[in-house]
């Protein structure tokens, strides 16, 4: 299972939100390349980095700051928030970013989402399924859909959608533990014989022993943010972890 530490960006710092709400905002860091840089150190090869600001004004807006650690680590990065339009996308992936993920264009704007999987394939697209009482979260989770989590990841993998970060919003930063329950639920209604989703579990991650756990259930990947700012989780664990038979 891959490592995906992530790096949230307001105002060009290093922060952690919880449940999304922007009020509990906390800064860990004013150099993100600084915070980048050290997850490289300890072997990680993949980084989350979400433009927060980006969310919440709905265009792009960090976008040096992903040009300065893809150009500066080896880093393979998936970056989101703010990706409405074309161009956005197009300055995401110049600036360096092996995938994007998309959350709110693919409730609000399905045929742009729809066209990006098309033009760009389903290896550079993640799908940013969020969700809070299995009900899609949009804006920067400032707005609830009507969108059911489950059909809604069922209606993209149709579109072929291979890649699905779904965080379950109540956990998100509160360090009381992932959802298995979900993870597997999902994980169970939307794989076939021949077609396994590529889950990446996000929010509530605390401790390193809930770790082998999410890979046993089928999870891809996990994405570790306070965890590791915190001190729960430490960076020789996760070492052990990658180089792990």
């Amino acid at each position: 299972m891959r490592i995906i530490p992530a790096i949230d960006i307001i105002e060009g710092k290093c922060v952690r939100l919880s449940k999304g709400d922007y009020n509990t905002k906390k800064i860990y860091n004013e150099n993100p390349l600084e915070v980048a840089k050290n997850f490289e150190a300890h072997g990680i090869q993949y980084l989350h980095l979400v433009d927060l600001d980006g969310a919440k004004s709905k265009n792009i807006v960090n976008h040096k700051i992903l040009e300065e650690i893809a150009s500066k680590t080896n880093l393979k990065v998936d970056f989101g928030g703010g990706l409405k339009t074309d161009k956005d996308l197009q300055i995401a992936f110049e600036c360096g970013a092996h995938q994007i993920t998309g959350g709110s264009i693919a409730v609000k704007d399905p045929d742009i989402f729809k066209s990006w999987i098309q033009k760009f394939g389903s290896e550079k697209i993640i799908l940013g399924a969020d969700a809070n009482n299995e009900k899609i979260a949009v804006s920067g989770w400032q707005e609830e859909s009507n969108k059911e989590l489950i059909p809604f990841i069922q209606e993209y993998q149709e579109e072929g959608i291979n890649y699905v970060i779904c965080t379950d919003i109540s956990k998100d930063g509160m360090l009381e533990g992932p959802s298995f329950e979900l993870y597997r639920r999902i994980l169970e209604e939307t794989s076939s014989e021949d077609k396994k989703l590529k889950l990446i579990a996000s929010g509530g991650i605390s401790t390193f022993s809930e770790l082998p756990e999410l890979a046993e259930l089928g999870c891809e990947g996990t994405i570790i943010g306070k965890a590791i700012y915190e001190g729960r989780i430490q960076m020789k664990e996760l070492e052990k972890f990658i180089i792990a038979p």
